[in-house]
């Protein structure tokens, strides 16, 4: 799967190039961006990145009659302590563009993308994120993922790098990389279990922020996986596919937050 998400981003790239060579990239964009890890910790302990996503590989269309800004609100009000966009348009139906579209409440934003090449990491900087997700599993070495990762903190954004087993988290170790997120998805089968968090929550190490992705939809989820020391859940397909988003963020930002 994720050499088949690389594929589809060979058009934007070349894209990318060509505005390169023309000197007609523009440039990243000025002022200060909202702390994206600082928003979860203050969100704790467990806080909720709660995901704009149109569509995905495993569901097809998810919901597209959300706008982004109106998500934005609802998203805010309900609790969320950040925001993840997906942006990748082959596969997610996503544009760069619902990055701007939701800026409105000043929660901080991830991009979500399968994003591998310094010029992404470039036009991500022109946008009002403020962290992107590097995927650990993309790159074959850890001086790669380290090099875009400290190419990305000196743009002013923070780096989320995406694990799926034990191999990945000592390759994002190795990079450096301490703000960490398990998928708990199958690439291959597209299946999704809470036992990828379980069995790699024991790895963490002090000074590490981990974020569980994919799976969550129940209170009681959330309140388990901060037990078991996960900073943050990020919560999409669930949300976007509810009848009431906002009321099923509620519940859950609810069981995420202290007392």
């Amino acid at each position: 799967m994720l050499e088949r998400f690389r594929q589809a981003k060979r058009a934007e790239l070349a894209r990318l190039r060509s505005a390169a060579e023309a000197g007609a990239l523009p440039e990243p964009l000025a002022g200060t961006r909202p702390g994206f890890q600082a928003a979860l910790v203050a969100g704790g302990p467990c806080a909720v990145i709660a995901e704009y996503k149109r569509a995905s590989p495993s569901r097809g269309t998810i919901n597209l009659a959300l706008e982004p800004g109106d998500v934005a609100r609802m998203y805010a009000q309900a609790g969320a302590s950040a925001m993840s966009v997906l942006t990748e348009e082959t596969y997610f139906q996503g544009r760069l563009e619902y990055l701007a579209a939701m800026i409105g409440p000043g929660l901080p934003l991830l991009r979500k993308d399968f994003l591998f090449h310094p010029l992404q990491v470039l036009e991500t900087a022109t946008t009002p994120a403020s962290a992107l997700l590097l995927i650990a599993r993309m790159f074959r070495e850890a001086r790669e993922l380290r090099d875009l990762r400290e190419m990305t903190e000196g743009l002013g954004l923070e780096a989320v790098v995406e694990v799926f087993d034990a191999a990945d988290l000592e390759l994002a170790r190795e990079s450096g990389a301490a703000l960490i997120q398990v998928n708990n998805r199958d690439l291959e089968r597209l299946s999704v279990s809470l036992d990828v968090s379980r069995g790699l929550a024991g790895q963490r190490r002090e000074g590490e922020f981990w974020i569980s992705a994919s799976g969550v939809e129940r209170p009681e989820q959330v309140r388990e996986l901060a037990s078991l020391g996960f900073g943050a859940v990020l919560v999409g397909t669930s949300l976007m596919s509810s009848v009431d988003p906002g009321a099923t963020l509620a519940a859950l930002a609810a069981a995420g937050r202290r007392p």
